[in-house]
């Protein structure tokens, strides 16, 4: 039988053990003092990214993340307008009201937990669908080909 009673705050267990390492790795990697700290930005960073990708790689990341990661990805309705990885960080600083260099850093140590959840393959896929300046913010080359 299915109950709307909530559990008490004290035997919540809010995260899988799988969002809660992807929580310590985005902590450890912006050395944020808390894991409610990194879950805002996971949130923040994933719900913004989730509006830019479409199509079958927004569907492969959403099944190598954790559940809880995945689905504040698929809960965005992607924008007609793609933004350039530029515009994508002053997009979040408008939403979060944080510095631009603080939103840079946020998305830096989401996307470096993102991509290692995706591997290379997947990764070299995304960055192919994104317009120019998201190489960078995962922490790689912008491979620009030669005219």
């Amino acid at each position: 039988m299915i109950t709307d009673a909530r559990v008490p705050v004290e035997q919540q267990q809010p995260f899988g053990a799988a969002y809660q390492q992807m929580l310590e790795r985005v902590r450890y990697e912006g050395a944020y003092p808390t894991r409610e700290r990194a879950d805002e930005v996971v949130r923040l960073v994933l719900s913004g990214l989730g509006r830019q990708l479409t199509g079958d790689e927004r569907v492969d990341l959403a099944a190598c993340l954790p559940l809880e990661a995945a689905r504040v990805l698929t809960s965005q309705i992607p924008d007609l307008q793609p933004l350039t990885g530029w515009a994508f960080v002053k997009d979040l600083a408008a939403r979060s009201g944080t510095s631009l260099a603080t939103t840079r850093w946020d998305t830096g140590s989401v996307f470096a937990a993102v991509a290692a959840h995706a591997g290379p393959h997947l990764m070299t896929r995304i960055l192919h669908q994104l317009p120019s300046g998201y190489a960078l913010l995962f922490g790689k080359a912008e491979l620009n080909a030669a005219a």
